[in-house]
């Protein structure tokens, strides 16, 4: 009997997805445990399994390819036992075979941070688990399958490696970058590399697909659409270090290491309530500007698949160590890939670090709809010139865009000196 697996809700709101990547092929035999393929929908990427067993038939669509949500996936041959009564539930009036939502095989699994959405998320998900140890060793589904990124496999088939040759360390054994560049450089190629004064004319040409598209696609049109203007200024952080170095010290066992990126949420939210408008979406076709009291700050993190902007929701009603820990609990499952939707949408405002490696000056693109984006830069010693000598301080660089459409650039000017004004004298960052 043919069965269609359709494209299952995905989340609320979205209408389509992007294929990634088939994990079938013509001709396999697939169970509800078989991951069918990955599909992208804003930046989560979300694993689809069949809710039969059967053999693949036919495959609609190929990676890269933009699919409607109801819309066929993938057609089955199964037995007439098998075919299950069709979901009066789907999201559509044409799903009557969409995948269901996977659930734990017994009652009492979800832990804390986890939900009955995890089976989208796929082995991801395991990394919720405060009882699950990362595997030392790379890991495979039932199939067989090395568990990695589209970007890694990518990779790894362009070197020639074999993945279920490389240890994973990434959550249940994932295989990530930073593993395949260990196996680089510790020579585990063998003798694959050219030789020195081997001359290479080859030009290595692949598409441009999922999360890393999606990037590209946003950047543009933020870029081509928002006239952007970059204020940079220095900013003295010594007695900043000085403070976050004492709070270090006095962390209890549960509290988490303090960066600088906590003071500098507080001090965005202390800025943003002396001008509001710079806390706002613009809607241009609408012209509107929604002004927003509560301040979701987005982290822009870098992952193994591009960079991802997961949510610290209501950063105004936080402290400095609850900053601390929900910024670090959302950078984990944005690596990871176990962050929700709902954690990587619906920010007011975006601050972007590229930490050690983050130079003197960037020019970072606004997060639309946002009009503000604040950019920190590398953190050194430089000799500045007080009270007739150079002393030895700590600096670091604030690079922030605005939208030049709404924030004029005297507005960008004091925003950057209020930041400024609140990190080099840190004591302001707790008095409301």
């Amino acid at each position: 009997m043919t069965f269609v697996v359709r494209l299952p809700d995905v989340g609320e709101g979205v209408a389509e997805a992007e294929l990634v990547e088939w994990h079938v092929a013509v001709g396999d035999a697939v169970t509800p445990d078989t991951v069918l393929a990955q599909v992208l929908t804003d930046k989560a990427t979300v694993e689809i399994y069949p809710p039969v067993e059967g053999v693949v038939a036919e495959l609609h669509g190929e990676p890269g390819d933009v699919l409607a949500v109801g819309g066929p996936l993938a057609t089955l041959e199964t037995t007439a036992a098998d075919t299950p009564t069709p979901d009066t539930t789907s999201p559509s009036p044409e799903n009557e075979h969409a995948s269901p939502a996977r659930v734990p095989d017994t009652p009492g699994q979800e832990t804390e941070g986890t939900s009955t959405d995890d089976w989208r998320r796929g082995p991801e998900a395991e990394a919720a688990s405060p009882d699950r140890a990362p595997d030392t060793a790379a890991r495979t589904r039932p199939s067989g399958r090395v568990l990695a990124s589209p970007a890694v496999r990518a990779r790894a088939r362009d070197l020639g490696i074999d993945l279920a040759t490389v240890s994973g360390t990434g959550p249940s054994g994932q295989v990530t970058h930073r593993d395949l560049d260990r196996l680089l450089t510790s020579g585990g190629m063998g003798n694959r590399g050219a030789a020195r004064g081997d001359v290479r004319d080859d030009v290595d040409v692949q598409p441009v697909r999922g999360l890393r598209r999606r990037i590209a696609e946003r950047l543009s049109a933020a870029w081509a659409e928002i006239p952007h203007i970059t204020y940079v200024d220095a900013v003295d952080a010594t007695d900043l270090e000085a403070l976050r170095a004492t709070l270090n010290e006095q962390r209890r066992d549960r509290q988490p290491k303090l960066t600088l990126l906590p003071f500098i949420a507080r001090a965005i939210v202390l800025a943003v309530a002396d001008q509001p408008a710079i806390n706002a979406h613009y809607d241009a076709a609408a012209g509107t500007l929604s002004t927003f009291g509560a301040v979701h700050l987005g982290v822009a993190t870098q992952t193994d698949d591009g960079l991802v902007v997961p949510v610290l929701r209501h950063a105004e009603a936080l402290g400095i160590w609850e900053t601390a820990a929900e910024i670090a609990r959302l950078a984990t499952a944005a690596r990871d890939g176990s962050a929700t939707r709902e954690e990587l949408s619906g920010s007011t405002i975006t601050v972007t670090s590229l930490g050690a490696l983050g130079g003197l000056v960037t020019t970072p693109i606004i997060n639309a709809p946002e009009v503000a984006i604040v950019g920190i830069n590398k953190l050194e010693t430089r000799p500045v010139w007080r009270d007739g000598a150079f002393v030895p301080r700590q600096m670091f660089n604030v690079s922030a865009s605005f939208d030049h459409r709404i924030v004029d650039g005297w507005d960008a000017a004091t925003f950057v000196q209020r930041l400024r004004q609140l990190l080099e004298t840190p004591a302001l960052l707790f008095i409301d």
